[in-house]
């Protein structure tokens, strides 16, 4: 007891473990993360945005964007998008893998094929496929591989169908050799692509790249997917190129094309 008949507190002595203890800082939104000073591609095609999830983004996958991706895209589909998919797919025979499936934009298009394989990592967008695949013309199997880390034996498929989804892959180049390592002696790369636009769009395209993945579940408005896809040892056999979309929107122009591995063009 102090003079006045109350504790003294000056000389109470601390728990120890007060001592020296940081002080508690606010919980961080771990899906926001500082632009980096250059977020356009390295040398070798990849992005330097830092690979954390983007917004609107839970943990395990997009729910959100997965709950609006179809009726956002329902008018482009019916528009445009719809007739070029046809035109891509539908004489495509033999067994297919869907890379990057998505909610099963695709399956509907399939006229030809013995039988598909949807690959879709995000559950949320998985669980969306897996409901269309049950009415698809054709045989479905969804599963959850990503296109980085395919889980198939070299030379698997007659085809491969990449559509919507090299712009928001997180290596492009590994996903690339994938593709080309399932695919079989004569196999096809079939490709529905929006790309890098090659006029001064392009510099806006960069850079506005953060801020519309943070929206888009990662997609990379920027990225020359044509020349990735040749840089990883295809060649085209057919291309076309258009642009459906307003002028303010990023991810223009568009890129229909098929190719093969550059050893097996001539087959």
């Amino acid at each position: 007891m102090g003079l006045s008949g109350t504790r003294s507190q000056a000389t109470r002595p601390r728990p120890p473990s007060a001592r020296g203890a940081p002080k508690a800082q606010a919980p961080s939104f771990k899906e926001v993360e500082r632009f980096p000073q250059d977020a356009g591609p390295d040398a070798k095609g990849r992005s330097r945005w830092p690979q954390r999830a983007p917004f609107f983004s839970q943990r395990g996958g997009h729910r959100i964007f997965a709950a609006v991706y179809d009726p956002v895209t329902a008018p482009l589909e019916r528009a445009v998008l719809g007739a070029h998919r046809s035109a891509l797919l539908a004489g495509i025979g033999g067994l297919v893998l869907d890379v990057g499936a998505g909610t099963g934009a695709n399956l509907a298009h399939f006229r030809s094929a013995g039988k598909v394989v949807a690959a879709e990592p995000d559950p949320w967008m998985r669980g969306r496929l897996a409901t269309k695949a049950a009415g698809a013309p054709v045989p479905v199997e969804v599963r959850g591989d990503a296109a980085e880390a395919l889980g198939f034996e070299d030379a698997t498929f007659d085809a491969v169908v990449c559509t919507c989804v090299l712009c928001s892959v997180r290596d492009l180049p590994a996903a690339l050799s994938e593709v080309r390592r399932v695919l079989r002696p004569g196999g096809r790369l079939a490709v529905l692509e929006h790309v890098r636009a090659a006029d001064g769009f392009a510099k806006w395209q960069r850079t506005l790249q953060p801020i519309w993945s943070c929206f888009n579940a990662g997609c990379h408005p920027d990225r020359d997917i044509a020349g990735a896809i040749t840089q990883a040892g295809f060649v085209f056999q057919s291309t076309e190129t258009f642009d459906p979309m307003p002028s303010w929107v990023l991810a223009r122009p568009w890129l229909k094309a098929v190719a093969v591995p550059a050893a097996k063009a001539s087959a």
